[in-house]
């Protein structure tokens, strides 16, 4: 393709997300049953599961009560089946919520249990079914003039779904980030012996041995079936980005988080650009009706994602790492154009700040949602469209070690030549975000600093990916040199390896579940491998392009295609699939 008629291509596409839609065909169904309630397969949202295998149980039912959704239990326990609970939205991209792979189990939706918001004014708290979804649960508690404090940014989650993975917003503040930490109360539904119905509820509160394991539980300890939040006085919100260069990022990042209630910061590691994003509250007087309606969640043309995705695909295949970075430059500059996604009156970006409601201002997702029989766009990822389709890694440090993370990256950018690092910045770069330290076994033992980044994933499981050794020598340098944590609804199956000797309340986690699930109802083979992180098993030919093994051979890569097992360049104990004329294994 020629240089100029590329450049207007990707003109095109930046241009064409200045006026994305405000209605979008909404989301598939993460539920498909090929007869009534029975043969039924999960998908997550983006189609595809880590190892691209499918997920499928026999029945699925939808209690709309706690009572029922306690039958359902029981009748599972009494009939010896395995079960998982599944929602509405299935934003997991691990395979927790896959049963194990036998006729003996079963789907529990909490699809239709979701009535049930009670707030209580007078002690700041609401009690919400745990089916309740975050967007509707924001609302109700801004309409009784409250707000939550903590949200993840992707509204498209359920209560429980939320608290159980450890999902979480930003903030060193208060009780911190994550969402499980303004919980102060539970319903945990457990098997049960025979004499108590073969099912039980237990309410736990903070002062309960079991709470802090239950907050974050992975679905492993039982059916969250009711959680209280703690809430707070409605307050707004006033947002700016400052788009600067990223020196010193690795010393600022501490005092940023400090200084911002809220804050975040979004690197560009091939454009050495760092955005500081100053965010913080301000009183409910204060002048501003402002959104956040954060690009990357809103809906887009369907022409356009399937451009992007084309492009992009085409630029993996001739090795076009100059393409990626013009394509990169632009997204950049269109993002620091809108302030990517916030909007001063609900409809455009008219200047810094920009001040809204907390519950306009925490959380975005519009491409969820259709007000109109469009089907002309969808979110960007929408599996039917052949759009997006990429890998997210999210690892989870003491901020005690991320400075030299970064500066680890930073040596390999500056090796490797920062061109090399374009594919990430076409996504959403690195996202740095701050969670404080939590009580739950399976949360963060100290203050910590959580980054995100996406990049491109090949449409066929055994093509290599234009730069993949940098991205999996981050990975590794993340998981392994510096110990990170992985995001539990996250990530490629490699950095869960060991998991579990990373959490010191680790046994006590298994403690509570050997205690509520003694007859493992809740486990699967899927759920185990994250839990336990167990080293890998049999390695297969091809199987470190996908983060389903670690390479220690160049069978693991793609020798075919001249892609190799080799060192990594800065933390040299890294094994990576490298694309060279020769394999030095």
């Amino acid at each position: 393709m020629p240089n100029l008629l590329w450049l207007c291509l990707v003109l095109w596409i930046s241009t064409a997300t200045l006026f994305t839609t405000s209605s979008a065909m909404p989301p598939l169904n993460p539920i498909k049953c090929n007869d009534i309630n029975s043969n039924c397969q999960l998908s997550n949202s983006y189609g595809v599961w880590g190892d691209r295998q499918t997920c499928h149980a026999p029945n699925i039912v939808y209690p709309t009560t706690e009572e029922q959704l306690r039958q359902e239990l029981a009748n599972a326990n009494k009939n010896n089946l395995k079960v998982k609970i599944v929602t509405k939205f299935s934003h997991t991209i691990p395979k927790l919520a896959c049963p194990s792979n036998s006729k003996n189990s079963l789907f529990i939706s909490t699809e239709k249990y979701d009535s049930m918001i009670d707030i209580n004014t007078e002690r700041l708290t609401v009690t919400t079914d745990g089916g309740v979804g975050l967007r509707k649960l924001i609302d109700t508690i801004e309409k009784a003039g409250l707000s939550l404090v903590a949200s993840t940014y992707w509204e498209g989650v359920t209560v429980a779904g939320v608290i159980s993975t450890g999902a979480h917003g930003s903030s060193w503040w208060g009780k911190g980030g994550a969402i499980h930490d303004h919980v102060i109360g539970l319903n945990l539904i457990v098997p049960a012996n025979e004499n108590e119905g073969y099912a039980k509820i237990i309410k736990l509160t903070p002062q309960d041995p079991l709470f802090n394991a239950a907050k974050v539980s992975l679905g492993l300890l039982g059916i969250i079936s009711k959680v209280t939040f703690q809430l707070e006085p409605a307050f707004k919100r006033s947002i700016r980005l400052n788009f600067t260069n990223d020196s010193g990022i690795e010393d600022e990042f501490m005092e940023h988080a400090r200084e911002n209630e809220f804050g975040d910061i979004q690197w560009y590691p091939s454009r050495q650009i760092a955005v500081y994003r100053y965010d913080n509250r301000v009183p409910l007087n204060t002048s501003g009706e402002g959104l956040n309606d954060f690009l990357g969640f809103q809906s887009n043309p369907i022409f356009l994602s399937k451009s992007v995705r084309a492009a992009e695909k085409l630029l993996e295949n001739t090795r076009n790492v100059g393409g990626k970075c013009t394509m990169a430059s632009i997204f950049v500059a269109s993002k620091k154009l809108i302030a990517n996604g916030l909007k001063n009156n609900k409809l455009i970006f008219t200047g810094y700040p920009v001040v809204g409601h907390q519950g306009k201002m925490q959380s975005s997702g519009s491409c969820l949602y259709s007000s109109s029989t469009d089907i002309t766009s969808t979110c960007a990822w929408d599996p039917r469209i052949n759009g997006l389709f990429f890998y997210e890694s999210t690892a989870i440090f003491p901020s005690s070690q991320f400075g030299n993370f970064i500066r680890d990256v930073k040596k390999l950018r500056d090796l490797v030549n920062p061109e090399n690092m374009c594919g990430v910045d076409i996504y959403n770069g690195f996202l740095f975000r701050f969670i404080k330290a939590s009580d739950a076994y399976l949360g963060q033992g100290e203050d910590s600093v959580v980054i995100d980044f996406n990049y491109y994933r090949a449409s066929d499981a055994l093509t290599p990916r234009l730069n993949q050794d940098i991205w999996e020598e981050i990975e590794q340098m993340a998981f392994l040199k510096y110990g990170a944590k992985p995001h539990w609804a996250k990530n490629r199956n490699v950095a869960f390896l060991d998991v579990q000797k990373k959490y010191p309340k680790f046994n006590k986690f298994v403690g509570a579940k050997v205690q509520l699930d003694p007859k493992n109802m809740f486990s699967s083979e899927w759920s185990d491998e994250i839990l336990f992180g167990k080293q890998e098993g049999l390695k297969s030919d091809g199987c470190a392009l996908e983060g389903m093994c670690i390479c220690s051979e160049d069978r693991h890569c793609s020798p075919s295609k001249r892609y190799f097992c080799k060192p990594g360049l800065v933390y040299q104990e890294a094994h990576v699939c490298r694309f060279s004329s020769i394999s030095t294994s």
